[in-house]
């Protein structure tokens, strides 16, 4: 399969008080493949969100490069990464990161507005998609924490994005609550050929995945087993 991330000596350094140049990554290497379903494990401070910044051309490596569907990150300016945030790549986070004064239909379609195509008809199938029918009018603070994590995944995947990025986004959910929404979520992104990534601190989320990738001391090492899956 053809590669639609590449992750080369990735070093992420930042300057703490009394911890000169305090590395979050020390030379991560990533290969995903077009349709991947992968979990970025490990405890927090492991430097799983700072992958997914990387990935997603928020934020910039000390050292290393990112290529995104064959495109260098660094090479692209700016613009060239806002420009592939908007169109190509769809986001899911742990506090849902719904605005408030949109309802759940605005919410969603603000999304294709954005990657500039608009279409009503497919922000409702979207919501519709995530269980979400009758309940397009409602606000964020109507919805359960369950609701607007659909509303999120509804979000991300309207556009129908090449990739999804994920941080932690059940780790604001109960277990049964957030078991459903990985559910949802990697289903939905398996009907559609999208590569999900998504950052995790809980080891259940290995059921969904076709690889976990643990995340030690800023490093990202294969794991070859996962008792949650097999069990």
């Amino acid at each position: 399969m053809k590669s639609v991330i590449r992750a080369v000596d990735l070093w992420k350094q930042y300057d703490k008080i009394g911890q000169e140049h305090s590395a979050a990554l020390r030379g991560t290497n990533l290969e995903i493949a077009a349709g991947e379903v992968v979990a970025l494990y490990g405890k927090s401070g492991s430097g799983k969100t700072t992958v997914l910044n990387l990935l997603a051309g928020l934020d910039r490596p000390t050292k290393g490069r990112v290529e995104v569907e064959g495109q260098d990150l660094e090479a692209l300016g700016e613009e060239g990464r806002t420009r592939l945030r908007r169109e190509r790549l769809g986001f899911i986070f742990q506090f849902f990161n719904l605005l408030p004064t949109l309802t759940a239909f605005e919410n969603v379609f603000l999304s294709l507005e954005l990657a500039g195509k608009p279409n009503s008809d497919a922000a409702f199938k979207a919501l519709q998609a995530v269980g979400l029918e009758g309940k397009e009018k409602r606000f964020p603070h109507e919805l359960s924490g369950g609701e607007q994590q659909r509303v999120a995944v509804a979000r991300a995947i309207v556009k129908e994005p090449a990739i999804i990025l994920a941080d932690e986004p059940t780790g604001n959910l109960d277990t049964r609550t957030g078991d459903q929404v990985l559910a949802l979520l990697a289903g939905r992104c398996r009907e559609l050929g999208t590569t999900l990534i998504m950052a995790t601190h809980s080891p259940l989320t290995c059921r969904y995945t076709d690889r976990m990738l643990r995340m030690v001391d800023g490093v990202a090492i294969e794991e070859n087993s996962c008792s949650e899956r097999e069990s």
